[in-house]
């Protein structure tokens, strides 16, 4: 029968049919099939991961400290929930005369029904490696859960000092969580089981998108926008033309930062019949909360020593327009104040420029 049940049959009930009902609450590979890993957590809250935590205790002995994990299957046999509720010692074989070696410690599962182990139970383990030059670690055992290495050099014993254990462990323990946990992740790489899914990475969030593991909340970048450039009557409509117009900004949750620096071209066109009426407008690459009166300023220029300081007002809640905020540094004076248009603070032509920057609240997140 393939649809399996646990707890339901008054008999008949098999270990694998416990296996793979009870244990569909953890995180997924498939959709019957469960994520192989530690279940995390400390008794201080201070570790991700303190199950199956291994520490060496003599010269060539280890410590292997109690914990729960899960060990996965085929997606037919199930997962294996594995407990060691009391410390574990492990001995270590001596080091090789001439050749170094890496050893594996795994958590593994014997069940004679699918391997014919003669043995139905779990075990930690050391996988001796092979003395080698260059030493590779050992291929994990069918139905394992890799929990460290340990380099063990040449010549090493008890009687040399033993295996240096601050340097010899390198951990490749990884976490399982239940269904819809975020998942604290060490060392390993593996891909997301659905879209939505999050993890804890270094002490940040990601989010799987189905492709990719992306960081959530989705870190800002800087973006392009081009400024719509108008005037506040309508009329003497300015156009870029050949100017050169870099502008920047990026939004971090309601607050949106922005550069833009202006070199009017040749064919830039200031308005035909402008006035001083006809203040010029510049849209916002995002809309703002609220008309504000200052959200930063600007460096007008027509040379070299002959600028002005524009304070940058959100005159509506979708542009800023530029209010002349002083004078010439030279003390000359300048056609015109109040804000920017064609004619103030002076004729505008090729050459001159804006460069200014703000900060200002965004209308929404």
């Amino acid at each position: 029968m393939n649809v399996r049940s646990a707890w339901l049959p008054i008999t008949g009930q098999t270990r694998s049919d416990t296996r793979v009902a009870s244990l569909g609450a953890l995180t997924p590979t498939s959709p019957v099939a469960s994520r192989s890993g530690i279940l995390p957590g400390s008794s201080d809250g201070k570790w991700r991961i303190s199950g199956f935590t291994i520490v060496g205790t003599t010269a060539m002995g280890a410590t292997v400290y109690p914990g729960r994990a899960l060990i996965q299957g085929t997606d037919s046999q199930g997962g294996y929930p594995v407990a060691l509720t009391q410390t574990l010692n492990l001995t270590f074989a001596d080091g090789h005369a001439q050749y170094a070696r890496v050893d594996l410690i795994v958590l593994r599962v014997y069940d004679d029904e699918y391997d014919a182990s003669g043995r139905t139970e779990a075990a930690v383990e050391v996988i001796r490696g092979v003395p080698a030059a260059s030493p590779a670690v050992p291929a994990t055992p069918p139905l394992s859960l890799p929990l460290y290495t340990v380099a063990v050099p040449a010549g090493t014993s008890a009687g040399t000092g033993g295996i240096a254990w601050a340097t010899a462990l390198l951990g490749l323990r990884t976490a399982t969580v239940g269904l819809g946990g975020i998942l604290p992740v060490t060392t390993d790489t593996a891909i997301g089981a659905y879209p939505g899914q999050y993890r804890d990475i270094e002490g940040a969030l990601q989010r799987w998108d189905g492709n990719a593991w992306l960081p959530y909340p989705p870190k800002p970048v800087w973006q392009n926008w081009t400024p719509v450039w108008s005037t506040a009557t309508g009329s003497g409509t300015p156009s870029f033309g050949n100017a050169e117009v870099l502008a920047r900004w990026i939004q971090q949750g309601p607050t949106v930062h922005m550069n833009f620096a202006i070199t009017f071209g040749s064919t830039t066109s200031f308005g035909t019949g402008a006035t001083t009426n006809d203040n010029w407008r510049f849209t916002l690459p995002v809309k703002a909360a609220a008309i504000t009166k200052g959200i930063g300023f600007a460096d007008l220029t027509l040379g070299l020593r002959d600028r002005v300081t524009a304070r940058i007002r959100c005159t509506s809640t979708s542009v800023f327009e530029l209010e002349i905020a002083s004078g010439l540094p030279t003390g000359g004076a300048i056609a015109g104040f109040g804000l920017t248009d064609a004619v103030s603070p002076w004729t505008w032509a090729a050459g001159h420029t804006i460069i200014g920057s703000a900060t200002y609240e965004a209308a929404s997140q």
